[in-house]
């Protein structure tokens, strides 16, 4: 007869610590990169990049480059 052994708290335990583990190591891999350098790519990339809802800063946008330009279709409908 094969006895079933419920696992204890203290073996519940070694599994998430041991979960947990695993998950920080896999957290090691990920590439970082400095705060400096985060925010100067955002800088810049803010700077370069139009942003077709503020006029005001970028001036008029060409209706081709505005994706929130209205389209001229013949139906009826218009689906966002």
């Amino acid at each position: 007869m094969a006895v079933r052994k419920t696992p204890n708290v203290s073996e519940a335990k070694l599994a998430r610590l041991l979960e947990y583990n695993k998950n920080l190591k896999e957290q090691l891999d990920i590439p970082r990169i400095t705060i400096s350098e985060a925010s100067t790519s955002l800088i810049s990339y803010c700077k370069e990049t139009k942003d077709p809802m503020l006029p005001s800063i970028w001036g008029p946008i060409d209706k081709k480059d505005d994706p929130f330009a209205p389209t001229n279709s013949s139906g009826c409908c218009v689906v966002m």
